[in-house]
């Protein structure tokens, strides 16, 4: 077989990993997609798993593989929210529509959720991962500054203000 070919050992490894990492985590990743705001939360988790999947042999530890996904599942998100903005002041809406979620999204979030999910979609993005990744996750300070890009301090920042947001949001609607 060639050197690229499915019975190289590396190859194997790589097919058995990224499998395993979707059986464990698709669904936490695809909520996380839906919670941090993206319009095609499959998409992104789907491009994020092929991130993944391409870089697999440059991974120093196969357990940091979650950490890695999480991370670009993030990334990915912020940059097709970032990128839908630029492309929405560009072009003339007709008519404001209300977004459609997918079966898939429907299916994760219960009514009694709905307003949270409204008012966590209001605030900023930062303090949406932040709050998102601490509350929803369950990551430490150091995983969620490392998923994000930034320091521990600027985790602690945005997840108070996002919180004290939320919290008046929240009352603001009862």
């Amino acid at each position: 077989m060639p050197p690229g070919a499915l019975g190289d050992p590396s190859d194997v490894e790589r097919e058995a990993g990224v499998a395993r990492l979707f059986e464990l985590h698709y669904s936490s990743m695809l909520r996380l997609a839906v919670l941090l705001g993206a319009d095609d939360p499959e998409n992104v988790v789907a491009e994020a798993y092929y991130q993944i999947y391409r870089k697999w042999r440059r991974l120093r530890d196969a357990e940091a593989a979650e950490a890695y996904l999480r991370s670009t599942v993030c990334n990915l998100t912020r940059m097709r929210i970032r990128h839908l903005q630029v492309a929405r002041r560009h072009v003339e809406i007709p008519a404001v529509e209300e977004p459609v979620a997918s079966a898939e999204s429907t299916a994760l979030l219960h009514d009694d959720q709905r307003v949270l999910i409204g008012a966590l979609q209001q605030l900023p993005a930062r303090q949406r991962e932040a709050l998102v990744l601490r509350h929803w996750l369950g990551l430490k300070e150091s995983e969620i500054a490392a998923a994000m890009g930034i320091s521990c301090g600027s985790v602690k920042t945005h997840t108070a203000r996002g919180l004290a947001a939320l919290t008046q949001a929240m009352e603001a609607r009862r």
